[in-house]
């Protein structure tokens, strides 16, 4: 291949790359919100479930990764009304996911062996939801991405860009690990009562970090 149709990082202007994929993993490996997704929705509807809730939530990572490459993600950093809007829709989304999985009905879950499914595009969209209406996951690219792009690059949002999608692309690799890992526990016969406590248990879950993100201050 010509050499001048080789794109490096370094040329792309970021360094460290080694580092980056490292970091991001370890960060990507973390428990929170979208990972409690993929696995309830594994564990109680199967790995179809559990790889469509980690697409969705993978999509939603590219909505902040254009945005902050855009310079968009640094409105959230500084404009109190924008940050205070999208906290409060991300928190109530996520409530509102709580609830649905506390509403479900024991009759149901016996009747199936698993908590109320929901249709794949349900999931997709509620994956999606959830990572998108999270401001601080847009606050984590600005803080965490930019430690990686040389001040000289020339084409930052590209560099950025690069970058982003390394991370999203590692992260969701983890997430459909998780999915299967979270599907093959199920294999496991789950029974009726657990995956009733399961889905309610992690509804619980779902409406703290809506309360604790509502709570949350502007860095």
């Amino acid at each position: 291949m010509p050499l001048s149709f080789v794109v490096s990082p370094v040329m792309l202007g970021t360094h460290d790359l080694a580092l980056f994929v490292v970091s991001g993993l370890l960060l990507n490996i973390t428990p929170g919100a979208d990972s409690l997704y993929i696995a309830t929705r594994s564990i109680t509807q199967g790995v179809k479930a559990g790889v469509v809730a980690a697409l969705g939530i993978g999509l939603g990572c590219y909505v902040h990764i254009f945005a902050a490459a855009l310079g968009l993600s640094a409105v959230l950093a500084t404009s109190t009304a924008a940050f205070t809007f999208v906290k409060l829709v991300g928190a109530a989304y996520l409530v509102y996911v709580g609830l649905s999985l506390l509403r479900t009905r024991p009759a149901l879950a016996q009747s199936l062996g698993t908590v109320a499914a929901a249709p794949l595009r349900t999931v997709f969209t509620q994956g999606f939801l959830t990572n998108v209406l999270n401001p601080k996951v847009a606050l984590f690219f600005l803080a965490f991405v930019p430690q990686f792009i040389d001040p000289s690059a020339p084409n930052k949002p590209l560099a950025f860009f690069f970058l982003g999608v390394i991370f999203n692309f590692n992260g969701t690799l983890w997430c459909l690990f998780l999915a299967w890992a979270a599907a093959r526990l199920s294999s496991f016969r789950v029974g009726r009562h657990i995956a009733t406590w399961l889905g309610r248990s992690v509804g619980a879950v779902f409406i703290y970090l809506g309360v604790r993100l509502a709570l949350t201050k502007q860095g």
